[in-house]
């Protein structure tokens, strides 16, 4: 994982220059926000050049990229804070973004799909394995919405039929 956003642009820069959904209106949007909420980070004269539609979007993208990384981490931080205010999508595919979900992440994963495979060839009638169907439905805490209905209402079908 990144230690700071100027490391987390770094690893992005390439991926941002070359991802067709940062178009030109997005870049607009972004510079108008690092340029009015923070004119701290983008300067108006700055903003007047990376709006410049004559020259090319990746031109432009990649120069206001190089000026945040030399401007350091608090320019890095709102840049990267515009961006998921304006694309939250883009922001979550970020290389970045993707890295961070650490070991935990796949043990967590893991240890859910053991759990339910466990479950689901126990014998029923095991005292332990029905107070975990009790517990089935708490464990869709944290997943995806198809994920949460799927175990709720099994939850529900079991503690029907007991």
């Amino acid at each position: 994982m990144s230690d700071t956003y100027c490391d987390q642009l770094e690893q992005d820069t390439w991926f941002l220059t070359n991802d067709h959904r940062l178009s030109a209106q997005l870049l607009e949007k972004l510079v108008l926000q690092l340029n009015r909420i923070y004119p701290n980070v983008l300067s108006d004269k700055e903003a007047q050049k990376f709006r410049d539609v004559k020259v090319p979007t990746k031109t432009r993208l990649a120069d206001l990229l190089s000026t945040l990384k030399g401007k350091g981490e608090e320019a890095c931080h709102e840049f990267y804070r515009a961006l998921h205010i304006h694309t939250e999508q883009l922001y979550i595919s970020l290389p970045s973004r993707k890295s961070q979900r650490g070991p935990v992440f796949f043990i967590i994963c893991f240890s859910v799909v053991a759990g339910l495979a466990l479950y689901y060839y126990s014998n029923e009638e095991d005292k332990a394995i029905g107070d975990a169907k009790k517990i089935l439905g708490f464990t869709s805490i944290g997943l995806s919405r198809r994920v949460k209905a799927m175990l709720i209402s099994y939850a529900e079908v079991q503690s029907k039929n007991q």
